[in-house]
């Protein structure tokens, strides 16, 4: 899987279509971090279901995505700025396909496993992903992310050195703490 950054500015679809014919087998998410109008994600979506995007995070700024109602989606639209606990869920049913939970926002563990249930009884695929932060903010994650279709929980690699001990990454695993992670 390979995150893609956008920008907002008028190269977002040539980055991704450059990165799709160096990568065609790679999985490619999109996260437009709020950065988006409406007419660029008309424009963009379709163009980038052609090039095996799997999903779109945040479009558009939270708050100003009434937009995405109606809208026909050929790749999966997930909520991140525009998702934070499970009271939030309602606002989000159609606009989008999938929520991305993150434990900062949340407040916690209990609220995202509460948020991560619901938004599934409600038909939201779910997507786990973090902040930058050590392996001891990333492992609570890990049970969140059970049942999820896609984790995001990259926040110790991002950091010059992480705890010790720290979760195990090897390629795209994750291997669940060992329980002397929490102390």
């Amino acid at each position: 899987v390979l995150k893609l950054k956008m920008t907002g500015d008028d190269k977002d679809l040539e980055r991704v279509a450059l990165i799709h014919g160096n990568a065609p087998n790679a999985m490619l998410v999109v996260d437009a971090n709020e950065g988006w109008t409406i007419a660029q994600y008309q424009e963009y979506a379709p163009k980038f279901g052609e090039l095996g995007v799997a999903m779109i995070e945040q479009p558009l700024p939270a708050g100003e995505d009434e937009g995405l109602k109606g809208l026909d989606r050929v790749v999966p639209v997930c909520a991140d700025e525009s998702c934070h606990d499970s009271k939030t869920l309602h606002s989000l049913v159609g606009k989008y396909d999938m929520i991305n939970i993150k434990l900062d926002k949340t407040g916690g563990l209990t609220e995202a496993l509460v948020l991560r249930d619901k938004a599934m009884t409600m038909g939201f695929d779910v997507m786990v992903g973090c902040m930058v932060g050590t392996s001891l903010a990333m492992a609570p994650g890990v049970l969140v992310a059970q049942g999820c279709s896609v984790v995001d929980l990259d926040g110790p690699l991002l950091l010059a050195k992480d705890r010790e001990p720290g979760l195990v990454c090897q390629g795209s695993v994750i291997k669940p703490p060992e329980l002397n992670v929490w102390g």
